[in-house]
């Protein structure tokens, strides 16, 4: 299955989680912040290790938007990778709210008006 790292802001967490644990429970490799920042743990290096291996960035994002630093900065190292030739995608997930202009032109899995419908349509782009 795939390696999925999930970004989001603290405020939608509990969200965040719920789809974390979904696509766990399907099968994925998933990254997040949670599950793999300790306490004691430089959280640069393990965001950059759980970037590194990841094969979808997950960008969650919501009514309260997706601009915080930790976020941006995780996207945007993706957006590169991307553009550098590496085989990362970014997928957006919308809890609320619009995507960053960049990334206006992909298409996202809305979880704000039908989760389940949402769920399936970014479980099918995860292969």
């Amino acid at each position: 299955m795939a390696n999925v790292f999930i970004s989001h802001r603290k405020v939608d967490a509990s969200a965040a989680r719920r789809l974390a644990e979904e696509l766990s429970t399907v099968g994925h490799n998933v990254w997040f912040d949670e599950w793999e920042i300790g306490i004691g743990d430089s959280v640069v290096e393990r965001m950059d290790a759980g970037l590194e291996g990841t094969s979808y960035l997950v960008l969650c994002y919501s009514a309260s938007g997706v601009m915080s630093p930790w976020v941006t900065r995780e996207w945007m190292s993706a957006l590169h990778r991307q553009m550098e030739g590496h085989r990362v995608r970014i997928l957006p997930v919308k809890f609320g709210g619009s995507a960053p202009a960049i990334l206006s032109d992909l298409r996202y899995a809305d979880l704000s008006d039908d989760w389940d419908r949402g769920f399936a349509q970014l479980v099918k782009a995860i292969h």
